[in-house]
């Protein structure tokens, strides 16, 4: 089995990746900090794998103790990087704490990668790269316009980075530009955790309709879309996980003609704010509070994705639907409700 380092395993995406790549046969570890994550999601990824993942606690801006997990894994074959910050209001707010964690971690993981010799390396990037397009639906070759916001200006950053290390290097990479992952697994045994109050809409929903927040605010409803809110491209977080073990086996089976290669990952379909909140009302019975507010610093207009590439090259096939995707995480929030030792001395991420 080949072994795979996923940075930022504690993670929402991270953690589906994982049950992803264990149940194709890959072997595991995780690096997470926990600063904005908890291994409670690896107890989840145990109970639906049978699988132990062991997860080093190091933060990837400490080269020296990131170094150690390399030298303790000399056997690497591949790195999926998930950790970095991911809230767009709070990087307009603070951008140089995330162009120090987003961009420094980066580095450093791939110093370390050059140095172990890890031939695989895959780059957690963002449909934020296009900024607001000039139309959609969205391909790999559209222009990358400047970035909407700082946590926009590290993904660019990021995948520039990859590019300019992976043609010097014997690392092959593939970039992966999300969309807007929602929902859960279907176990309902891992989902998203946001700390804090959620800076994300799905659960800002779930949050709202189970009575942890008062109201929600939908941010601007006179954008010059079909009923004025933004327009996004949600995919389910399990589509997103199963494209990250598919372009692992691109690179391993060496079907990449390029050093670099880069992926489109959404459904295709776009979905207005507004449209969202229906779907989750129709799937969970629940009329949710929620207020019109003024547009958001740094959000995008309307982004989705054509994805034939990633179909054709990656034989990547997006299965759930906008219900489904709702109706998951409303069972998984309804989950975190029911069972409040869930999270043991965790619990403190709710508040």
């Amino acid at each position: 089995m080949d072994k795979i380092l996923v940075t930022g395993g504690c993670g929402y995406i991270g953690s589906h990746t994982i049950v992803d790549l264990l149940q194709n046969g890959f072997d595991v570890i995780s690096v997470d900090n926990n600063s904005r994550s908890t291994q409670v999601l690896l107890t989840g990824v145990r109970q639906i794998t049978g699988v132990e993942v062991k997860n080093y606690k190091v933060d990837l801006c400490n080269y020296d103790d990131l170094y150690a997990v390399f030298h303790e894994n000399t056997d690497i074959r591949g790195i999926i990087h998930f950790a970095a910050y991911k809230a767009v209001g709070e990087s307009v707010a603070h951008p140089m704490m995330y162009y120090d964690n987003n961009l420094g971690s980066l580095m450093n993981v791939l110093k370390c990668a050059a140095e172990f010799k890890v031939p695989h390396f895959i780059f957690s990037s963002s449909c934020t790269v296009y900024g607001n397009p000039d139309a959609v639906p969205v391909t790999e070759t559209s222009p990358v316009k400047p970035a909407e916001s700082p946590y926009g200006a590290t993904k660019q950053m990021g995948e520039q980075i990859v590019r300019d290390v992976s043609n010097v290097s014997g690392i092959s990479s593939v970039l992966l530009r999300y969309f807007n992952p929602v929902g859960a697994h279907p176990s309902i045994q891992i989902g998203e955790l946001p700390l804090g109050r959620p800076q994300n809409l799905v659960p800002a929903i779930t949050q709202t309709a189970i009575g942890k927040l008062d109201q929600m605010t939908v941010y601007g409803d006179d954008y010059d879309t079909r009923d004025g809110s933004c327009i996004r491209d949600f995919i389910h977080v399990s589509d997103i996980a199963a494209a990250h073990t598919l372009a692992l086996k691109y690179l391993i089976q060496q079907k990449n003609s390029d050093k670099v290669s880069v992926f489109n990952l959404g459904t295709g379909n776009g979905v207005t704010v507004l449209e969202a909140i229906l779907a989750f009302e129709k799937v969970s019975g629940k009329k949710l509070n929620y207020k019109i507010g003024a547009r958001r610093p740094g959000d995008i207009v309307a982004v989705y994705a054509n994805n034939q590439h990633a179909r054709k090259e990656l034989g990547w096939n997006p299965v759930y639907t906008i219900d489904q995707m709702m109706d998951t995480a409303w069972k998984w929030e309804l989950k975190l409700a029911e069972d409040e030792s869930f999270f043991g001395d965790e619990k403190f991420l709710m508040n």
